[in-house]
Formats: C-alpha cells, structure tokens, sequence
C-alpha cells in the first residue's frame, strides 16, 4: 500500500486501487478535507514517466552534441592556426632563398611547356625540355629542393611519386610512347601541384 502525496492536499489518506470495473486499473486518493476523490489512472502515470524520460535523454543526446562539436571546432581552429602559421614561415623561406624559388619556378615552367607538347604529340620537344643536354642539373636541383621543403610524410609521399612520374614520364618519351608519356605527365603534374598545396607554396609560384 503506497501515500501518493498531492500539492492540493493538505490530510493524506492511503491510496487504493479502485474496485471500478474499468478495463484500466486506477489509483485512488482521498483528501481527509474534501469530499470527491482525485483518480490517477497507472496508464497516465506511465506515460508521464515515459515522456519525462525521453525529454531527459533527448537533453543528454543534445548537451553531448554540443560538446562534441566545441571539439569539432576546436580542432578545426588548432588546424587552421597550424596552416597559416606553415604558410608564412614557407613564405618567409621562399622569399629570403631566390635560388630555391627559382628551382620550384623552372619546375612550372618545363611542366607547362611538355604538357603543351604532348597536347600535340610533340615528343621531340618534350624530350628537349626534359632531358636537355645543356641543362640535366635540373632534376637533381629539384629534388634537392622538394626534399628540403617537405617538412610531413605526407609531403614526402607526394614528392616520391612526383619523383617516380617523371622518371616514368622520361622513359615514355625516350620510347616514343604517346599514351604512357601523358599518363606519367599527368601523374608528375598533378603531384607536383598537390605537394605546393601542402606546403603553402602554390600561392607563390607563379603559373600554378
């Protein structure tokens, strides 16, 4: 037997099932003062204690939420300062090395001039650009450079595949090989291009 204590009662008497032939069972209590009885059904008392409940994890699912994207955002925000601040420090070192900056400039310049070649299926004059008896220095300067510059894995990674598409890119045009000297140019161009991304560098150079 339970006392189920109302805010508009002021003598609490037992509350009994009611003996009601009703389908749904019912509490009912009695205030000692008054003379109808206040009827509860358990039908009602469950379904307040129900929707209570769903209020309760609905507020604990949205304060998670908000905690988790404050996280977001902090992260986010870590991330942007790590990036400007990697941006002007690669500026600082492009603008105070002309020879490191002149290196990365020939390389946009010769990518330029093999792509319009290989446009035309010209494979004598990317041939020249790329191995050029008067100027093979160029491949080994770059490198040096790219190297120099890369300051992630993920920077490295894209400099060895820029390394391995354009050894690819100079066999396929020695072979007079059309369709792979533009596949390995592609590949060399396109990583070359993502490299200056992560770097900060793209910004800087011009022709990108």
């Amino acid at each position: 037997m339970s006392t189920l204590f109302l805010s508009n009662a002021q003598v609490f008497l037992p509350c009994l099932p009611s003996t009601s032939s009703t389908q749904h069972h019912q509490i009912v209590c009695k205030a000692g003062n008054e003379s109808s009885p206040i009827v509860i059904s358990r039908r009602s008392i469950s379904l307040n204690l129900t929707a209570t409940a769903a209020a309760l994890f609905n507020a604990f699912d949205r304060a998670n939420a908000a905690i988790l994207e404050a996280d977001d955002d902090e992260e986010l925000l870590e991330k942007v300062k790590k990036d400007r601040k990697k941006r002007l420090e690669m500026q600082g070192f492009i603008n105070s090395s002309a020879k490191e900056t002149a290196f990365l400039q020939d390389v946009v310049y010769k990518l330029s001039k093999i792509g319009q070649a290989l446009e035309k299926d010209d494979l004598s004059t990317a041939t020249s650009v790329l191995v050029s008896s008067k100027d093979t220095e160029w491949l080994k300067n770059v490198n040096s450079t790219l190297n120099k510059l890369s300051s992630n894995d993920e920077e490295k990674t894209e400099v060895d595949i820029f390394n391995l598409s354009l050894g690819s890119l100079i066999t396929s045009v020695s072979k007079n090989d059309v369709k792979a000297s533009k596949v390995a140019f592609v590949a060399s161009a396109s990583a070359f291009e993502k490299w200056t991304a992560l770097t900060g560098l793209d910004g800087q150079l011009k022709g990108l």
